[in-house]
């Protein structure tokens, strides 16, 4: 059954400090429209609650001891049939790592010195189908040493498609697009579905991926 507006987003958390994921815990638990449902210290541990309970948001750190980190977790997750939302915090990360998580399929890239105000307005902005990437990160990923060679023969963006798109890089909503770009909502609307159709993508974070991974020339 579909997620109501009135539903708490069901979060997992998945850490190898007690003490941070206790506390985000806590954080968390105290927010209004979040239900931490479990958190976890180890992959098998967090596998293991996916195939028990419904989960809406991962909140995965990135490092996670000495032969682990995210991806490892990610790609197991997805075998194991988890299509729902991932927002990685981490202490750092290196740039062919941030590369790797947009190309994985993550809603975005938290960094625990933040505020924890912030991590849950970042929560709130991934449940809502935003991007939460900072610009530093982005340029990252779009740096040519971390780059994913180019799939032959991708269909061209119009102008109205990439100003768009810059927009959804940005991590802004339609209505903000909207606002910016001095449209109704209902065109840029539009204009993702055109993007969506244009690479095969059905979600903001998939879209944000492929462009990184095909169309990095026409940003």
């Amino acid at each position: 059954m579909p997620r109501t507006v009135e539903q708490a987003a069901r979060i997992l958390l998945l850490d190898d400090h007690a003490l941070f994921r206790e506390s985000v815990s806590r954080l968390l638990g105290a927010e209004p429209g979040f239900e931490v449902v479990a958190h976890c210290g180890t992959i098998v541990e967090a596998l293991e609650v996916l195939r028990r309970k419904p989960i809406d948001l991962i909140l995965l750190d990135f490092d996670l001891g000495a032969e682990h980190d995210g991806r490892e977790f990610l790609r197991l997750a997805k075998e194991q049939g988890f299509n729902g939302k991932v927002l990685v915090v981490t202490a750092g990360i290196d740039p062919g790592a941030v590369s790797d998580l947009i190309r994985s399929g993550v809603s975005g890239v938290f960094h625990k010195h933040d505020s924890a105000g912030l991590l849950a307005q970042g929560i709130r902005d991934v449940m809502a189908g935003k991007v939460w990437l900072d610009q530093e990160q982005l340029q990252t990923a779009l740096a040519p040493e971390v780059a994913t060679p180019r799939v032959a023969g991708p269909r061209q963006f119009t102008d109205r498609e990439r100003q768009v798109l810059s927009f959804v890089f940005d991590g802004l909503a339609n209505k903000e697009i909207a606002a910016r770009i001095g449209v109704s909502e209902g065109s840029v609307k539009s204009t993702l579905q055109q993007l969506f159709s244009k690479t095969g993508v059905r979600t903001r974070s998939q879209l944000v991926r492929v462009v990184l991974e095909q169309y990095r020339d026409q940003i």
